[in-house]
């Protein structure tokens, strides 16, 4: 039973795999946020553009 208790507290594959999620949900949220800006922008200058061609 020590064994296996030693042998769990010093296996790092979960540990390993929480951080890639961690940080593919930061880009996710980095990219999300960008297309929401840059759309919002667009979004801006083609009304713009629509407004003074009407």
């Amino acid at each position: 039973m020590k064994t296996f208790a030693a042998k769990f507290f010093k296996d790092e594959s979960g540990a390993t795999a929480i951080e890639y999620g961690l940080i593919a949900a930061l880009i996710a949220v980095a990219i999300i946020a960008a297309v929401t800006t840059l759309g919002q922008n667009a979004s801006t200058t083609f009304q713009s553009v629509a407004d003074q061609m009407g």
